[in-house]
């Protein structure tokens, strides 16, 4: 990941983008909305990335100006004493999309091949084991749901980074999102780049979009965008009347 660049490629202009944003955005609404009336797909977004590397700010800028009735976010925290007692995908696949709707999960299933490796919770061997049964556990989705997964990694630079976890300390709009555990969590990036690169190598069935994210406009931007393309072409019609 060091080859690749955490910020907007030089050509883009911010002005311009975020104008584009919005004329996609428009439209996704009424894609959405054609989703939900079809009811034949689903989609499952799946995002990834370091602690402040703004995938709140995704949620709430990109998929917040959808209906919500047919949008739904999960974001997965440490498993519960009953979750820890079933496999690891069970609270997982609950939270699969139904048909008709856009599924968003804030953190994934991925957590438990990511931070699970770096603190030591999950040996490489069952590692391997837990990637195997992602990579089914998402053709399960596609085959069987008919469940379109985009995978996102948001893609921030270290020094972006430390600069928005220096800003939870001290902006007072930004201080309910700090967690002591984050300036910790940013001692290890060695350790999370390296098995993310890792995720990445065995976990890509479904490919990931490495999304520079150190500017929040181009990200939200490649979102918008992305999402677009994967719902203009399924070639979606409104059901006729019900007889």
């Amino acid at each position: 990941m060091n080859d690749i660049s955490t910020r907007a490629p030089k050509d883009f202009d911010k002005e311009t983008t975020k104008k584009k944003t919005g004329e996609i955005l428009n439209q996704l609404d009424d894609l959405q909305n054609l989703l939900y009336a079809e009811s034949k797909h689903s989609v499952l977004v799946v995002m990834q990335g370091m602690d402040a590397s703004g995938k709140d700010g995704v949620v709430r800028n990109v998929f917040g100006v959808l209906n919500p009735q047919g949008v739904t976010v999960k974001s997965f925290k440490a498993p519960t004493s009953e979750e820890l007692s079933h496999d690891f995908l069970w609270r997982i696949h609950h939270a699969a999309p139904a048909k008709g709707m856009i599924q968003i999960f804030n953190r994934s299933h991925y957590e438990d091949i990511l931070i699970t490796r770096v603190h030591g919770w999950c040996d490489d061997k069952t590692a391997k084991k837990r990637m195997n049964a992602i990579n089914g556990f998402e053709k399960l989705l596609e085959e069987h749901n008919n469940t379109h997964i985009l995978k996102f990694y948001l893609h921030i630079s270290k020094e972006e980074q430390e600069e928005r976890l220096q800003e939870r300390l001290h902006n007072p709009a930004k201080m309910w999102k700090y967690n002591e555990r984050d300036l910790e969590e940013a001692k290890l990036w060695n350790d999370y780049r390296k098995v993310y690169e890792d995720c990445f190598e065995h976990c890509s069935n479904i490919p990931w979009t490495i999304v520079p994210a150190d500017q929040n406009w181009y990200k939200e931007y490649v979102f918008a965008s992305t999402l677009y393309d994967l719902l203009k072409d399924l070639k979606m019609k409104f059901p006729g009347l019900k007889k």
